[in-house]
C-alpha cells in the first residue's frame, strides 16, 4: 500500500492499566507489535517516538485499595514498577514509560479540559444516579451490583455482566445494591460534563468510514457500528475523589473521567520526554499517528479520542489504529480475576533468557483479525521445530564449519553454481516481502517470510553438505559457506524487530558492530577475511518436563478457582416467608426439548405445567445437557416470573437448576410420581 511521506512517527501503545502485572494476553495484543514496527522503522533509520506508560486513575484502582486495605497511591505506585520492569526485561523498547499520576499529566489534561470547556465544546447535564447513603458517594458503575436482566446472574456490575457478556447500565439491574456498604443505593442527582460525540457524528463517518478504509477489518467495522447507531453525549467527568480534580468551579468531588485522562497520558508522556520540542510530534501535521490497541479500547481510540482532538483543534488525528482481537490461553479466555493467566514476570523465572521465544509465539499466533489461542504445547513445538530446528539449526552449522575449516575467519567465494544461484534467487525478495508486510501491520505474516529465510539457508546447506565436500573439495567449501554466512547475516537484521535478544546475540557473534534495514538482502554483508567470535547455539531445546510444569500450573490454578468458587457460596440475605411466597415454583413434565438456533447455551423445552396448555421455557443449559436426556424429566420451574424473549422465543419461566462448584449445571428433578402444575412448597 502506498503511504504518505511523513517526517516523523509518533507511536502509542495503549496505558496498561496499574492495578495487576501484565500476562501474554497483554503481549500479544498490543506491545509485541508495537514494539515490532516501532524496531522496524528505528532500523529504516525513522524518525519515531515510542510512547507508553501506567493508567493509575479510575474506580477498579480504588476497589483494589479498598480491597487491600491501603491508598490507590500505594497500588498504583507497586503494580507502575512490576509493569514497567516486565516491558523493560521484555525488550519493549519505548522511548518513554511514564504515569498518568504525573504532575505534567496532571496539568495537561486539566488545559487540555479547560480549553474545551472554555470554548462550549462541552455540554453541562444533570443526570440521575445511584447514590450511597451509607457511604456518603455516588457510585460508579463497578460500585454497583445486581441481578443480570438477560442471565439472572446475582453478581452483574453496573456495567457489564461477566457472566453472559451483556453490556449494562446501572439502572437495568434488578436489586441493585452498593458493593462498598451492601445497602440499596437511591437516584440523585448530579451535574457532569459531556463531550456531544453525536454532533460530530457525520464528520467521523466522512473521516473513518470514507477516509480510512485501509484500516483493519475489526476496527473499521466495529467503528462503523458505533456510528450506525448514532452517537450520543458521553460523559467526560466522574463523581469520585480518585483523579484529576475538573478544573472548573462548581465541580468539588468530581474528577476527569479515566478516558477522558489516560488517552491525554500520550501526550503528557510526550511532553515529559521532550519538554521543549513535543508540540511537533502531536501538531505538526507532517507527524503520523500510529496507535496500537486491543478490541476493547477501539472505540476510546477511533470515535472519542479522535473527537477530543478534533474539539481541541490543535493536534493531529491517528492515520491508523491497528488493533487486535483477544488471546486466550489453553481455550478459556484470559482471566485477571481467576488468575489464569501467564504472567511475564514469573515466566522469566520458569523459563530464563526465553524472551525471543515468547515473542516469536505470540506472532506467530497473533490474534489480528481474530482471537486466537495461546497453548503451551504449541509453545513448546514452534520452539523446538522452528527457532531449533529450522533457524538456530542453520546459523550453528554455518558458524561451527567455519570454525573448524576456517578458524573462524569468513572465506573467499569462488565460482556459483546453479545451486548457488538459486538459493540467492530464493532470498532476494525477503526484503521486500517483509518490508511490504509490516508496513500494513501483518506481523504474523512478516515474521513468517523472515523465517523463510532461515528455511532457505538450512536448506542450501543441508543440499550442499559441505562436511561431506570438505573430503575432496576445500575451494568448493568456501563458497558455501561464505554464501551461508551471508544469509545467517541477513537473518540478523530480518529477526531484529521480531527476535531483539537473539539478533544481538547472533551480531556478537559474527562480529558485526551494527545494521539497518538497507543491508537486508546484502550478500556481502560479511567481507573475506572477516574474524567470526565464537559460535554458541542461539536457541535450546524445551524438554517435555518443563511443559508440562506450566500446564500443571495452570491446572492447580482452576482447582483453586473452582474450590475457591465453592467456598464463597455464602448464604443470601434472610428473606421473609412473604417474600417466598410471591415465588410459585410448580412441577412440569418435559414433554419435548430442542436445540436453540445459532444459540450454543440455550436450550428449548415444551413443558406440561398441568394447565392443559403447554408451556415453553428457554434455558442457558445446553453446554450440559443433551435435548434427549431431558425428554420425560419431572422438573421444578417457577411458573409466575415475568416472560422474557430470548433469540426470537418467549421464554414463560425458569427451570430450577443446581450449580456445582466447578459451574457444572443439574436440573432439579422429582423422584416420586408428581402431577404436572403441583405446587412446590
Amino acid at each position: 500500500m502506498e503511504q504518505k511521506n511523513y517526517k516523523r512517527t509518533t507511536v502509542t501503545a495503549a496505558l496498561p492499566y496499574a492495578n495487576g502485572g501484565v500476562h501474554i494476553g497483554h503481549l500479544a495484543g498490543v506491545y509485541v507489535p508495537a514494539d515490532i514496527y516501532v524496531r522496524y522503522l528505528r532500523l529504516k533509520k525513522q524518525d519515531v517516538k515510542f510512547i507508553c506508560g501506567s493508567d493509575e486513575h479510575g474506580v477498579p484502582i480504588t476497589i483494589r485499595a479498598k480491597k487491600e486495605g491501603c491508598t490507590p497511591q500505594d497500588v498504583v505506585d507497586r503494580y507502575h514498577k512490576m509493569i514497567k520492569d516486565s516491558f523493560h526485561d521484555f525488550g519493549i523498547s519505548f522511548d518513554i514509560y511514564s504515569r498518568t499520576t504525573s504532575e505534567t499529566q496532571t496539568k495537561v489534561a486539566s488545559d487540555f479540559f479547560r480549553k474545551l470547556y472554555d470554548e462550549g465544546k462541552l455540554i453541562e447535564k444533570t443526570s440521575k444516579q445511584y447514590y450511597d447513603e451509607e457511604a456518603h458517594q455516588f457510585l460508579a458503575d463497578r460500585y454497583i451490583m445486581g441481578e443480570c436482566p438477560h442471565c439472572h446472574n446475582l453478581k452483574a456490575y453496573g456495567d457489564q455482566c461477566e457472566k453472559c457478556g451483556s453490556d449494562l447500565s446501572p439502572l437495568e439491574l434488578i436489586n441493585p445494591h452498593s458493593t462498598i456498604s451492601g445497602s440499596e443505593p437511591v437516584l440523585k442527582e448530579t451535574k457532569n460534563w459531556y463531550l456531544p460525540l453525536n454532533e460530530y457524528q457525520d464528520w467521523l463517518k466522512k473521516w473513518i468510514l470514507d477516509g480510512h478504509k485501509e484500516w483493519r477489518p475489526n476496527v473499521y467495522g466495529q467503528c462503523k457500528s458505533w456510528l450506525d447507531m448514532n452517537l450520543q453525549p458521553r460523559a467526560m467527568t466522574r463523581d469520585l475523589d480518585w483523579g484529576i480534580p475538573v478544573p472548573v468551579d462548581g465541580a468539588d468531588g468530581k474528577v476527569l473521567y479515566v478516558w477522558f485522562d489516560a488517552p491525554i497520558g500520550y501526550i503528557s508522556n510526550t511532553k515529559e520526554l521532550m519538554p521543549n520540542d513535543w508540540e511537533k510530534w502531536w501538531k505538526d501535521p507532517e507527524t503520523r499517528l500510529v496507535h496500537f490497541i486491543g478490541k476493547d479500547n477501539i472505540v476510546f481510540h477511533c470515535i472519542v479520542f479522535p473527537v477530543m482532538l478534533k474539539a481541541h483543534g490543535d493536534y493531529i488525528l491517528p492515520d491508523n489504529v491497528p488493533a487486535n482481537e483477544f488471546l486466550n490461553l489453553e481455550g478459556d479466555k484470559i482471566s485477571t480475576s481467576r488468575n489464569w493467566a501467564v504472567w511475564l514476570h514469573e515466566y522469566l523465572v520458569d523459563l530464563p533468557n526465553k524472551q525471543d521465544v515468547l515473542r516469536y509465539v505470540l506472532t506467530a499466533n497473533a490474534p489480528e483479525t481474530k482471537d486466537n489461542d495461546f497453548t503451551w504445547k504449541d509453545f513448546q513445538a514452534r520452539n523446538n521445530n522452528e527457532l531449533v530446528a529450522v533457524y538456530g539449526n542453520f546459523v550453528n552449522r554455518a558458524l561451527q564449519l567455519t570454525k573448524k575449516y576456517f578458524n573462524g575467519i569468513v572465506p573467499e567465494c569462488g565460482e556459483l553454481l546453479d545451486i548457488d544461484k538459486q538459493a540467492l534467487d530464493e532470498f532476494k525478495d525477503v526484503k521486500k516481502n517483509v518490508e511490504n508486510l509490516l508496513n500494513i501491520f501483518k506481523f504474523r505474516d512478516a515474521q513468517k517470510e523472515a523465517m523463510n529465510l532461515a528455511r532457505i539457508g538450512n536448506k542450501y546447506i543441508t543440499d550442499c553438505e559441505p562436511w561431506h565436500v570438505a573430503k575432496t573439495d576445500m575451494e568448493r567449501v568456501k563458497t558455501i559457506l561464505y554464501i551461508s554466512l551471508q544469509l545467517v547475516a541477513n537473518l540478523a537484521i530480518a529477526f531484529e524487530p521480531f527476535l531483539p535478544f537473539s539478533s544481538d546475540k547472533l551480531r556478537k557473534m559474527l562480529n558485526m558492530e551494527s545494521f539497518d534495514w538497507n543491508q537486508l538482502g546484502n550478500t556481502d554483508l560479511l567481507k573475506a577475511g572477516h574474524q567470526l567470535a565464537e559460535p554458541e547455539l542461539l536457541f535450546e531445546k524445551i524438554e517435555d518436563e518443563v511443559i508440562e510444569k506450566q500446564v500443571q500450573k495452570l491446572l492447580d490454578t482452576k482447582k483453586a478457582n473452582e474450590e475457591a468458587s465453592y467456598k464463597a457460596k455464602e448464604i443470601k440475605k434472610t428473606i421473609t416467608f412473604d417474600d417466598f411466597e410471591k415465588l410459585d415454583i410448580r412441577v412440569g413434565h418435559i414433554k419435548n426439548c430442542e436445540k436453540v438456533k445459532k444459540a450454543d447455551k440455550l436450550l428449548k423445552f415444551t413443558i406440561d405445567d398441568g394447565s392443559g396448555k403447554d408451556r415453553t421455557i428457554v434455558s442457558g443449559i445446553a453446554k450440559f445437557y443433551n435435548p434427549e436426556e431431558l425428554i420425560g424429566k419431572d422438573v421444578c420451574f417457577i411458573a409466575n416470573l415475568a416472560p422474557r424473549t430470548l433469540k426470537g422465543i418467549e421464554s414463560q419461566g425458569m427451570i430450577l437448576s443446581a450449580e456445582n462448584f466447578d459451574g457444572n449445571l443439574s436440573v432439579t428433578t422429582i423422584d416420586k410420581v408428581v402431577k404436572p402444575g403441583s405446587e412446590v412448597k
